[in-house]
């Protein structure tokens, strides 16, 4: 919210497990201090993707790590099939344990370089992915 970036916000989500900020085809997810991410408590983050993006649509995802959490590695294959038209996927770290973990969340898309140092790279980078996933416009 404390962006350049804020003006292009289209929604935002309180959930329990964090906030998600929605764009034009990608959301940035910040994750609350100290959580456990798996498949059985992100379900409320899935439904905001899905009603947001619907279910063919190709969108993408930024997990922005300002805080510190842990994802559930065993299930990302379940992540993956609850988000089928996810087309990007990055992470901003701000830290070396950060970076880290981005490499395990790396499982969610298979793709090359999803870790960042900026909410803008992240942004660029995400959204071509995604762009290159369809035959709309995203502008």
């Amino acid at each position: 919210m404390e962006s350049d970036f804020s003006k292009h916000i289209i929604k935002s989500v309180q959930k329990d497990l964090g906030n998600i900020y929605f764009f034009n085809r990608i959301a940035v997810v910040e994750f609350n201090e100290g959580v456990h991410v798996d498949i059985n408590n992100s379900e409320e983050i899935f439904d905001e993707l899905h009603t947001f993006f619907g279910t063919s649509e190709p969108f993408g995802v930024i997990a922005n790590r300002t805080n510190s959490y842990s994802v559930k590695v065993l299930d990302a294959e379940l992540f993956r099939k609850k988000a089928r038209n996810l087309c990007g996927y990055g992470v901003v770290s701000y830290n070396l344990a950060g970076k880290m973990n981005a490499e395990t969340e790396n499982m969610f898309c298979l793709s090359d370089d999803i870790c960042f140092n900026s909410i803008p790279d992240a942004l660029n980078s995400v959204y071509h992915k995604v762009k290159n996933c369809s035959s709309f416009s995203l502008n």
